[in-house]
């Protein structure tokens, strides 16, 4: 272990190693922001503006009503809503309750709605009018006994919230309100919660469904404990905050666990004002980065590249940017240094994971930092880098999986204790499955998913590495690197590459340059140009989906192969006859 814990040394002298964390759950960082700012405002949405007073008093109105739908303590509810301000709402009247959340994405398909909500036992279901369509499908093999249904129209502010129920009655499904179907709004007009549920810190907050890209989604078990750790983790870092209530942009999906942490438990802890954005939009986006003037922007490398490339980016000001930390991809050194140019802020890179609440590792937004580095660990977390199939550290500087033990940790997977003992050792140390390196001054680095290693020719090659070389070609937006199938050397490097718009670029002279750049053997040798790349909602390129894709291509060619020799070996036959009946 690395006892000396040399990333402590870099810390900013504002950030303690050690910090002191309130005995309290989640819920109570919105009482206290009612309590004291409760005429600050909490969240923008569409012009629509709700005080922490409001949303304090609808969160004890909604969470009265869930009791008196039987949520009883430890019972989950789902919530399955994009972002708007009924998320945040009931995301803090479940807490109230005594109720577990469970998040879930609005776009999920009803074979993913119907396993996370099985999966889940969710005994009420809080949803999106425009998805009904797929509730229903899936409702009858659920445990679902309650939903609640609610619409974005209902927050927005004037005229949009008289014109919005017009534009969307050809989509908005009929639905068949009654004794268990139930109306959001009219559950908001019932008696609130005569008195919060008194859960301890240890108890579970939250359910957060992994992506489910290695198998089913599984539920990451997180208490009150860890998202509270998180919020005062994320305080500590942006040190220079403590005290403001800053306007932060929530385009990160608020179902994920990095958007619910750094944009909405974080500014109802500081009692901050996050405007609300359901889906991203680069243009929508820069009209409300230059209206609010945000100081805050968490976000994902392709949401800062869609900006940049943006056709009108110069006409808007963005300089009220003062810090992002972005997570779920690697931030391409090009990308950081242009967008601190544009906004006059600071963009770091930081990493996370569902399993952890999500935060463990950042860059110093306001000390020093290293390009291409996830920065050190936050306080009173701690890091190693060890052997993939064992525990031993190993040597400085040297590649091995990252293993994380902190206040942020999850308790395990729901319902999962085989695969919890996979991944969590009994002395709280969690298996991350990402390759990393720890440099001597304690800032990590990650070279890639374990999973994703490419191994060609006996060498082993990190898509990350040859990325990082793509990107900082000129004529490149976007580039993701995989492993396919190859008789000689087992696999070989595809490179999937989208040009920036006007731009030019061959495949002989991609190849050029990277030979400038890479050993010949990370040379992608298969290069395919999209339009687009296959990206989850938080922006990260899914790699699997390429994957799949690259697979699917080459059975189709196997195919295709196979019925052309069939039918050149007819013909053969064919036009051999003659000859041999003259030979």
């Amino acid at each position: 272990m690395y006892a000396e814990k040399p990333w402590l040394a870099h810390y900013p002298p504002e950030v303690p190693p050690t910090l002191e964390y309130p005995e309290v759950t989640l819920d109570y960082f919105l009482e206290e922001a009612a309590r004291q700012h409760g005429e600050v405002t909490a969240t923008i949405f569409y012009g629509g503006r709700q005080t922490y007073r409001q949303v304090y008093d609808q969160a004890r109105r909604l969470a009265g009503a869930l009791r008196r739908l039987g949520v009883a303590e430890g019972d989950r509810v789902a919530i399955l809503l994009p972002n708007c301000p009924q998320v945040v709402i009931a995301y803090y009247a479940v807490l109230m309750a005594g109720g577990v959340v469970v998040m879930v994405n609005p776009l999920y398909t009803p074979r993913e709605l119907k396993h996370q909500l099985v999966d889940s036992g969710a005994r009420v279901l809080v949803a999106l009018d425009l998805v009904w369509g797929r509730v229903a499908e899936v409702w009858p093999d659920t445990q679902v006994e309650h939903i609640i249904v609610t619409g974005l129209g209902e927050y927005m502010g004037l005229p949009l919230r008289w014109l919005y129920p017009l534009k969307a009655r050809r989509q908005r499904p009929r639905i068949p309100y009654g004794p268990r179907v139930h109306r959001f709004q009219a559950l908001l007009r019932e008696p609130p919660l005569a008195e919060r549920h008194h859960r301890r810190p240890d108890d579970l907050a939250l359910l957060q469904y992994t992506g489910g890209t290695t198998g089913l989604a599984k539920g990451c078990m997180l208490t009150h404990r860890n998202l509270v750790a998180n919020c005062w983790q994320i305080r500590a870092w942006l040190y220079k905050f403590r005290g403001r209530r800053a306007v932060t942009i929530g385009a990160l999906p608020l179902f994920h666990v990095y958007g619910m942490t750094a944009v909405m438990n974080f500014s109802v802890a500081s009692a901050s004002t996050v405007v609300l954005v359901p889906r991203f939009d680069p243009g929508e986006v820069l009209k409300l980065i230059q209206k609010y003037r945000p100081a805050l922007f968490p976000g994902a490398p392709t949401m800062y590249i869609a900006l940049l490339n943006h056709p009108r980016l110069r006409e808007y000001d963005l300089s009220g940017i003062e810090a992002c930390i972005s997570g779920a991809a690697p931030l391409p050194l090009e990308v950081q240094e242009k967008f601190e140019a544009v906004t006059g802020g600071r963009l770091v890179e930081g990493y996370g994971l569902s399993e952890t609440s999500p935060v463990t590792h950042a860059n110093p937004i306001w000390g020093r930092r290293k390009p291409g580095s996830i920065g050190l660990p936050w306080p009173d977390t701690e890091a190693r880098v060890v052997t993939p199939d064992g525990w031993d550290d190993v040597p400085v500087g040297e590649a091995g999986e990252l293993v994380i033990r902190g206040p942020q940790v999850m308790k395990g997977y729901w319902n999962r204790p085989e695969e919890t003992a996979q991944v969590l050792s009994p002395d709280g140390w969690l298996r991350t499955g990402d390759i990393a390196r720890m440099d001597e001054e304690g800032y990590f680095y990650i070279v890639d998913r374990k999973k994703d290693v490419i191994i060609a020719g006996g060498f082993n090659i990190y898509p990350r590495e040859v990325e990082e070389v793509l990107y900082a070609h000129p004529a490149i937006q976007e580039a993701a690197v995989v492993g396919v199938p190859d008789p000689y050397r087992g696999e070989t490097v595809k490179a999937f590459v989208v040009l920036k718009p006007g731009a030019t670029l061959t495949q002989e002279e991609l190849e050029a340059y990277c030979r400038q750049h890479l050993a010949p053997y990370k040379v992608p040798r298969l290069v395919e140009f999209r339009e687009s790349l296959p990206k989850s909602l938080v922006g990260k390129v899914l790699r699997r989906v390429l994957r799949e894709e690259e697979g699917e291509r080459q059975a189709r060619e196997v195919v295709a192969a196979s019925r052309m020799a069939a039918e050149g070996g007819a013909l053969g036959g064919e036009g051999s006859a003659p000859g041999g009946a003259g030979a």
